[in-house]
């Protein structure tokens, strides 16, 4: 994975099932995570539009978790948060005469999704109440 969206998201969720029923703002949460406030609110506006978190506005407000710790995989984080395949992406136009040039982005297309699969498959078998434990 070559950004840090992953951690962030989370950092937040496992702060957030931490916290219980109790509403976190972002500036606790970007207090944590040692992060602008800002960048915090675009992530858990993100983490809501994939059902992960909810979040309220006003002086009382703050995010929780939208569902059970436990019924959150890693997965699901990772495919909310996702922009570009773990190994990156491959090159668009290797020289079509090279003998591996012709031939390089069929293979690595298909490395690619299989180390995807792995990864998904990784992340699908741990919930986000596993990972949490580990801070108790």
């Amino acid at each position: 994975m070559n950004n840090t969206r992953f951690a962030i998201a989370i950092h937040i969720l496992t702060l957030l099932d931490h916290s219980g029923k109790e509403r976190l703002s972002s500036k606790y949460l970007a207090g944590s995570i040692n992060a602008n406030a800002a960048m915090v609110r675009k992530e858990l506006s993100n983490l809501n539009a994939h059902g992960l978190v909810e979040s309220k506005a006003g002086k009382y407000g703050g995010s929780s978790l939208a569902k059970p710790a436990d019924a959150i995989k890693l997965s699901d984080v990772y495919r909310a948060v996702r922009q570009t395949p773990a190994l990156g992406s491959k090159r668009d136009h290797p020289n079509p005469h090279c003998p591996v040039g012709k031939e390089i982005n069929d293979h690595l297309s298909d490395l690619y999704q299989e180390t995807e699969d792995i990864l998904m498959s990784r992340l699908g078998e741990r919930t986000l109440a596993e990972f949490s434990r580990q801070f108790a």
